[in-house]
């Protein structure tokens, strides 16, 4: 079975590959807690990011928005300590703003999902030829996002976040998922 170079090396990326990355996400919560998690990748590698995933779900109360906006600098500290996660201040503290940016959204009736599916025009777009590291559309939201309030989305990270939730489907062309996605 043929699968995204990148997906082969490991068991956990191949099962990420195969299960999660590139498939549509439309839920608005979700959207926003792979955009969290993307952030945190800055800098990193994506399988450090999803070896600690499950300690970055407890550490942010499930990625609920509404509890991670309430989150104080004694949450800071605490998140601070944590060695499951990844122990930036900066990347703690873009996270807890970035709840309150995605909260302030809804209040102001932009729902997040649309937000980001309208950008893409609604559909999947599917890329052919070489693989960008950004594209036109991430350097957009990636504007619209930083004027919203959120820290940590650069074109370069929004690109591979469009990539992991499905906007763009960049499976290989001969990848068994490029279709199914």
């Amino acid at each position: 079975m043929k699968r995204c170079a990148w997906a082969d090396k490991d068991p956990q990326m191949r099962t990420y590959h195969d299960e999660e990355w590139g498939v549509p996400e439309r839920d608005s919560r979700a959207l926003w807690e792979k955009l969290m998690l993307d952030g945190f990748q800055a800098g990193l590698a994506w399988i450090t990011i999803l070896r600690k995933r499950d300690a970055f779900r407890v550490a942010f109360a499930n990625f609920d928005p509404v509890k991670v906006a309430a989150f104080t600098e004694q949450d800071v500290e605490r998140l601070l300590q944590d060695a499951g996660i990844v122990r930036s201040r900066a990347k703690i503290e873009a996270t807890i703003g970035g709840a309150r940016a995605y909260l302030a959204m809804q209040a102001a009736g932009e729902d997040f999902s649309n937000f980001v599916w309208g950008m893409a025009g609604g559909e999947v777009i599917r890329t052919e030829g070489p693989i960008p590291v950004k594209s036109e559309l991430s350097e957009r939201m990636s504007v619209a996002l930083k004027k919203r309030g959120f820290k940590f989305v650069g074109p370069v990270i929004v690109y591979a976040w469009l990539e992991a939730t499905g906007v763009v489907n960049d499976h290989a062309p001969d990848c068994f998922r490029r279709d199914a996605c």
